[in-house]
């Protein structure tokens, strides 16, 4: 049941709810102790019933604390309401990866710029030992001044269990963005080794890395079926159309890094979000100049 407003958790007095899903609530809120606002995500109770995920939540959130970067959201604080558990972190503005999209192509130049800064961000954490698990469209924050951050580190070790094939037959036709409990990820953005229930590591970030690095400079999905059981084969079996490179002016380097990160195997992907910057960084510095597309002028 969502929290009245106004009220308190902990220290925290609720101001308004931002968001709600199946992942929980999310709420703007002041702690007024250091005199700023926040957002407090608080998880549906159901998921503290297992003692180990919760520990393992905590072990997570303690870590992704520990993470200064700028290109990952900043965690304060973690607690329990009610038997709920509930991460507070710094407040964004702006919109997700997903919103800021909206089912189109971005601008090459727009794509690589929040490319460099999801795989920054993600080199920060594997550096530390931290592996996302479950990246996303929806959980890459853009904020209005066009920083990128990544949300939600550690949270598919609390929501999700090690798949099993099953459980997998348990999944429904409809194609969710997640299916807690029973994958380890989201639909469409989940390396091979996940849907296989297989132990996934860094690499796994850097295979939904290219997926979204895909949808922004396509505008649809790198795999997408009509079913989950159809976009799980797709992962393991096929590759995905070819990017337009020629009609949306895309480097063929670009195309080439995509590729790799889309690797069926863990071991013919970039085995660093690092390399993968830097990749990145290097394209982008070779392809600083402006060309005439149909008359104007874009920075490709």
């Amino acid at each position: 049941m969502p929290l009245t407003t106004p009220s308190h958790l902990g220290p925290y007095e609720i101001l308004s709810l931002i968001g709600a899903g199946g992942m929980g609530e999310v709420y703007r809120a002041r702690d007024p102790r250091l005199g700023r606002d926040v957002a407090i995500k608080v998880l549906p109770s159901a998921f503290s019933g297992d003692a180990e995920r919760l520990h393992r939540f905590e072990q997570e959130a303690r870590a992704a604390a520990a993470l200064n970067h700028p290109n990952i959201l900043a965690v304060y604080d973690i607690g329990s309401h009610n038997g709920s558990p509930y991460i507070v972190s710094e407040l964004l503005e702006g919109e997700n990866l997903g919103e800021r999209a909206k089912g189109s192509a971005l601008l090459v130049r727009k794509a690589v710029d929040y490319a460099v800064q999801i795989a920054h961000g993600l080199a920060a954490a594997h550096e530390k030992g931290i592996v996302h698990r479950d990246l996303k469209p929806a959980n890459v924050f853009i904020t209005t001044d066009g920083r990128v951050k990544i949300l939600d580190f550690g949270l598919a070790k609390l929501t999700e269990r090690e798949p099993t094939m099953s459980s997998a037959s348990m999944i429904p036709t409809a194609l969710p963005p997640t299916v807690p409990g029973m994958v380890l990820g989201t639909v469409g953005y989940m390396s091979p080794e996940q849907v296989r229930g297989q132990t996934a590591d860094h690499r796994a970030d850097i295979f939904a890395f290219g997926a979204i690095l895909y949808e922004m400079l396509s505008g649809h999905r790198a795999f997408a079926g009509d079913t989950v059981a159809d976009t799980m084969t797709a992962i393991l079996k096929e590759d995905p159309v070819d990017l337009p490179t020629a009609e949306r002016h895309i480097p063929p380097a670009l195309a080439r890094i995509v590729d790799r990160c889309l690797g069926k195997s863990p071991a013919a992907r970039f085995q660093s979000a690092g390399d993968l910057g830097f990749a990145l960084e290097t394209l982008s510095s070779h392809s600083g100049a402006t060309e005439a597309v149909g008359g104007a002028v874009r920075l490709v």
